[in-house]
């Protein structure tokens, strides 16, 4: 059994230990954690990170090498994270460096619809990106605020909510941002109605309660994408926390006027870690798909040294938070996992409201290097393992600050990543009844394949 080990106190990453030879042989005093491959899950679809403004226009602060570095590092397969998905914003979001939109104030008819401020940072880096993929990525767009002039507060900030005059010319919007992508050789591959619809965010945002979710879909943004031959298009509600994942899923998937439109349900992680409201919506809709669509650990009012607090860039709390969260989250029952900024500057911005973030990769442009944070490694432990088309199987483990994921990959390999976020632990990793010891290190993450 081969074994890939990240561990805070012995600083290493990534790190091939000797083999274990499955033989058996066990302690059965130990705690245990279980796999059983002969019950199956989803099959997943890959990981990926989101090319916003922010990040690429902090890409294009970097010189080629680092680029280049940078680059590698997320979408090389084999030197870095593999990455096979992405997500866009349609107008700007908190990670532009500023409100816009792609038309003029009051177009109705979107006559002055001009996508060209993509094409200074954002489409670049994306076709960087899948130049060293070497394939095209299965890429999510996202509104964050209708412009101004469609909303009840006429201010793309700040919530308000959607004109039902303004209704039919924003779904015909998202038709105008895949055409605008496809000029330019970019496919998209899915959208969400609407980034966290119930958050009023004092950058841009836009309300929808699960009913006026599914009436949009319904009414509009369906018939819009199916009228312009773009009915393959993975469209995801929702795409907000988990405590109100429900709610939406219920309301929009109960309808089959609507939901006949859907892909799926989209979430994020902030507020809660309720995984187990990703298996109560999949159960509910077995024949819709789940979707992690963003996550990242905020910066706003915590601290930012490293004296022991949880939160300051580069804490190893914080790559433990990704690993708990996409373990969490696959088992139950989420198809993929798309990480926010791909990158930013030391700061964790540029933000136009200073709502700065942590990225796994950061720019230092004051040293002119690339800050690799421990949600890197933590991340990799799945990406660079997991396979595209793999299937997770049951694994359960009733350990206090043990967790673990287990996937059969499509060569069969068996890939179980295991987190420990306290003390060391000697246990027993048990696959379809047959047992082994394992050790697990204080505050690591190991991989093991079968």
């Amino acid at each position: 059994m081969r074994v890939i080990r990240t561990v805070n106190r012995k600083n290493e990453r990534w790190q091939e230990r000797p083999e274990i030879k499955f033989t058996g042989v066990f302690n059965p005093s130990n705690e245990v954690i279980a796999v059983n491959t002969k019950e199956k899950g989803q099959v997943h679809m890959g990981f990926g990170g989101s090319f916003t403004e922010a990040a690429a226009s902090t890409f294009y602060e970097m010189d080629e090498s680092l680029q280049q570095k940078f680059m590698t590092a997320y979408f090389d397969k084999n030197k870095g994270l593999g990455y096979v998905l992405g997500r866009t914003h349609i107008n700007s979001c908190d990670f532009s460096l500023e409100n816009y939109t792609y038309v003029e104030e009051g177009d109705i008819t979107l006559e002055t619809f001009d996508m060209s401020r993509e094409d200074k940072w954002v489409i670049p880096m994306i076709k960087k990106a899948e130049d060293i993929a070497g394939h095209s990525l299965k890429l999510l767009a996202s509104p964050w605020s209708p412009p101004a002039y469609m909303k009840d507060t006429n201010d793309m900030n700040y919530a308000g909510k959607l004109l039902d005059e303004y209704a039919e010319s924003w779904a015909n919007y998202y038709v105008k941002y895949i055409n605008g992508m496809r000029c330019r050789d970019i496919e998209i591959w899915g959208l969400t109605v609407q980034n966290e619809p119930q958050a009023v965010q004092v950058w841009d945002s836009c309300i929808y309660n699960p009913s006026e979710e599914r009436d949009f879909v319904k009414n509009h943004l369906g018939p819009a994408l199916h009228r312009n031959a773009m009915s393959d298009k993975a469209l995801i509600i929702c795409d907000h926390n988990r405590d109100i994942m429900i709610d939406h899923a219920v309301t929009v998937l109960s309808d089959p006027e609507a939901s006949k439109y859907v892909w799926g349900t989209g979430n994020h992680w902030y507020v809660s870690e309720a995984f187990e409201n990703l298996s109560v919506v999949h159960h509910m809709f077995p024949e819709k798909h789940i979707l992690f669509t963003e996550g990242c650990v905020e910066l706003t009012n915590i601290a930012t040294d490293t004296t022991g607090k949880k939160g300051y860039i580069g804490s190893w709390d914080n790559g433990e938070t990704y690993g708990r969260n996409i373990i969490g989250d696959f088992n139950n029952w989420s198809e993929g996992w798309i990480d926010w900024n791909l990158l930013l500057n030391e700061e964790g911005g540029p933000n136009h409201v200073s709502n700065f973030c942590e990225a796994p990769i950061m720019y230092n442009r004051k040293n002119n290097e690339l800050m690799i944070n421990p949600s890197y490694y933590y991340i990799g432990h799945f990406s660079r393992y997991v396979e595209v088309g793999a299937q997770r199987v049951k694994t359960v483990t009733g350990s206090e600050n043990i967790h673990a994921v287990s996937f059969v990959n499509p060569d069969g390999k068996l890939v179980i990543v295991v987190q420990n976020e306290g003390f060391i632990k000697e246990m027993t990793l048990m696959v379809d009844g047959k047992g082994v010891n394992i050790t697990l290190p204080d505050r690591s993450i190991t991989t093991y394949i079968l």
